[in-house]
């Protein structure tokens, strides 16, 4: 049975959600188009978000974006998460070690939320930011966590179609499946240009929940030599464990 859903704050939420995920402001016509709502309750809502911070107005294209209050709920999430400073002293010791950018993650639903990234020092590519919520089958973070889950319950999870960001990321549902035993098999995700042109990834799940919620992954150039790569990817492998073994000795769940 579906729950029953007050329509002020769904709409609340979703304003603020395709906010969120619009990397420019928007109009209230913008928006109208990606929400759908009816533009005399989108105004008054607007107006409300407003006058409390949670958004800010653009005056010169009369715009919308996310305003500073929506950081202070986003912050207290991560302050309030007790696994987080553990991941993040493993982000650290990783980046120490090989030198490339490390993130901490959580599924949610069909995406991944970057909670925690390292960047290297000698980065020149885009990465993900803390914060950013990505579709899962893109990623090898959302790939380890998706491996972690029966084919049904994959199948049921991911909307159809698969969002493609790259010429290179898995659309087909039977490939991403094949590519999820594979992930299981080997007890590492790797991706190469999936989500971003130059750049591939290997990613293991954090395992101190059943199934696991949290991975850690490390991004590098697509360019770095095959034994570079394996160097990499045990890095993060020996790291990951390490971290799972200490959740689970601080009790945390």
């Amino acid at each position: 049975m579906e729950p029953q859903l007050v329509k002020s704050a769904e709409r609340t939420v979703r304003i603020l959600e395709a906010l969120a995920a619009s990397p420019d402001t928007l109009t209230l016509s913008e928006l109208q188009q990606r929400t759908g709502f009816p533009r005399s309750s989108l105004h008054a809502l607007m107006r409300t978000l407003v006058e409390l911070k949670w958004v800010e107005t653009d005056s010169g294209r009369g715009a919308f974006g996310i305003g500073p209050h929506a950081l202070l709920t986003g912050t207290a999430y991560l302050d309030k998460d007790p696994a987080l400073p553990f991941a993040q002293q493993t982000l650290e010791d990783l980046r120490a070690e090989i030198g490339q950018t490390a993130h901490f993650a959580r599924r949610d639903e069909s995406h991944v939320i970057y909670l925690a990234t390292r960047e290297s020092r000698e980065a020149h590519h885009v990465i993900p930011r803390v914060g950013r919520r990505l579709p899962a089958h893109v990623t090898a973070l959302g790939q380890a966590l998706l491996a972690q889950l029966t084919d049904d319950e994959v199948a049921a999870l991911l909307p159809a179609p698969l969002t493609s960001m790259t010429p290179h990321t898995i659309t087909d549902l039977v490939k991403l499946t094949g590519e999820l035993d594979q992930v299981r098999t080997r007890g590492f995700a790797y991706e190469r240009e999936q989500g971003t042109p130059g750049v591939a990834c290997v990613a293991v799940a954090v395992d101190y929940r059943i199934p696991a919620t949290d991975a850690i992954s490390c991004s590098m150039p697509v360019g770095l030599p095959p034994a570079e790569v394996s160097k990499v990817t045990e890095a993060v492998i020996r790291h990951t464990r390490t971290l799972s073994a200490t959740l689970r000795r601080e009790g945390i769940r």
